[in-house]
């Protein structure tokens, strides 16, 4: 698949927010957040089921400040400074959430929720905010897919 396609949907900040991670685009994603110099990065839920889980797991692959509180209020912060990684667009990529989502579906939503948040904050300020979702299975069925 080529990066062009998505080298024009993610520098659109009116269509940021979570969607499925699409299938086998890994590389042409990356090359398109390159080439609009968006920092990508990937946080790994293969081993997460719970709250604290993913707050540690976000926040190391972000690298949140050292003020970064471990708790919901704190992300939505974090999320919504991105000052210590200022760019014009960002990409999260939430890899194997399946467990996650599974283990504990009132905190995934959460979770979701929160970068949903953030990515409607940002886009007032025409700033993409795009978080991926990539799950092993099926999928999760509430979950858009990027066109």
């Amino acid at each position: 698949m080529s990066a062009l396609p998505f080298h024009t949907l993610l520098s659109r900040a009116e269509r940021a927010g979570i969607y499925h991670m699409p299938f086998a685009a890994d590389l042409a994603l990356e090359e398109a957040a390159e080439s609009l110099e968006y920092p990508m990065h990937r946080v790994d839920l293969t081993q997460v089921t719970d709250k604290e889980g993913f707050l540690d797991a976000i926040g190391k692959a972000l690298n949140f400040p050292d003020w970064f509180g471990h708790n919901w209020d704190a992300l939505a912060d974090c999320l919504t400074d991105l000052s210590w990684m200022a760019a014009d667009g960002y990409v999260i990529i939430l890899d194997h959430a399946d467990a996650f989502a599974a283990a504990n579906p009132t905190d995934f939503a959460t979770a979701l929720s929160i970068l949903q948040d953030a990515a409607d904050t940002w886009r007032d300020e025409g700033v993409p905010l795009w978080t991926l979702v990539g799950t092993g299975s099926d999928g999760i069925a509430w979950l858009q897919d990027m066109e």
